[in-house]
């Protein structure tokens, strides 16, 4: 298993590397460490083993873990929560009110999850253990939780994304978790950041994405913590290139379902925008970052598909 030592963000926040679909710097979780030990984001169950090594390094003990909170229940950012509570014991789940049936019960997560992954499923996401009803809290738009004398996180309701996600307010850092509702954070490349959104099925809404973003940005920021990878310094900067491919991903999809080119045409005229987008830059295409990003264009492929659907009626 290849070896990497928890990212020190602050005095009080690292972010360990959960290695999500094997690949490095994919999906993490947050340690804040506060009076309440709190964890951001559990990542799928393969992951779980590199937290609780992560927590160890960190001369953290899983059994103080408080809080596990989860923007969504997606499976790259809480299909482990069910197995990491075995580790932590003493720590309740924190969730969006539209996602905590599915985290009691999460035989709807595993059917929708197998037909995006088909075969790959297993080996990507199982096992997917059901949460204990009274080990999770509801966090409604407003919400609050004090996790130290002098932190208290606050919780917005910010669909986009997903309609049962949340962001997270950390007020000691001036920083937010934003999941994937403000995008992708893509760092592969020496000396360049790019940012795109996540458009995945099923529950895309570029008008609500942009309305979250909109509230992201209303809050004293200083650094934004993606769901996908790791923090800015620049958060402006990060919401503008997001807001800015919206459209260009709209106008990919929509030309592509106009030809009846399915999801397979969609994921092509997306690889063409980003790819020329990035050799602009002088990227070329042997450079690993292309592989991540078709990961992604499959997916987001999907979920434009879904959306025009949707539309159309």
């Amino acid at each position: 298993m290849e070896k990497r030592d928890p990212i020190d963000l602050s005095k009080r926040i690292h972010l360990i590397d959960g290695f999500d679909l094997g690949v490095p710097g994919r999906t993490g979780t947050y340690v804040i460490d506060e009076q309440q030990l709190t964890l951001v984001e559990t990542g799928p169950s393969m992951s779980v083993p590199r937290i609780i090594e992560g927590l160890n390094d960190l001369k953290l003990d899983p059994k103080d873990v408080r809080y596990i909170i989860l923007t969504h229940i997606h499976l790259d950012h809480a299909g482990g929560a069910g197995l990491l509570l075995k580790e932590c014991p003493e720590a309740e789940v924190i969730v969006h009110p539209r996602g905590k049936r599915h985290l009691a019960d999460p035989s709807r997560l595993i059917q929708g999850a197998r037909a995006v992954y088909g075969d790959n499923f297993d080996k990507l996401f199982d096992p997917i253990l059901p949460i204990p009803e009274e080990k999770l809290i509801v966090k409604e738009d407003g919400s609050t939780l004090q996790t130290g004398p002098e932190c208290t996180l606050s919780f917005l309701d910010t669909p986009g994304h997903a309609k049962h996600h949340i962001g997270i307010y950390d007020p000691v850092s001036k920083g937010v978790f934003t999941g994937d509702t403000a995008g992708i954070r893509y760092h592969q490349i020496e000396g360049i950041t790019f940012y795109l959104p996540s458009t995945s099925p099923n529950q895309f809404d570029p008008e609500a994405m942009k309305q979250s973003i909109n509230r992201f940005r209303e809050l004293d920021l200083e650094r934004v913590y993606f769901g996908h990878f790791g923090m800015s310094e620049e958060p402006e900067s990060a919401f503008d290139q997001v807001v800015s491919w919206i459209p260009e991903f709209l106008a990919a999809a929509e030309e592509a379902v106009e030809r009846d080119e399915g999801v397979k045409g969609i994921k092509e005229r997306l690889r063409q925008k980003i790819y020329t987008y990035l050799k602009g830059f002088s990227i070329q295409e042997d450079h690993p970052v292309y592989e991540v990003i078709d990961l992604d264009i499959e997916v987001c492929s999907m979920g434009l598909a879904d959306y025009f659907q949707k539309q159309r009626g």
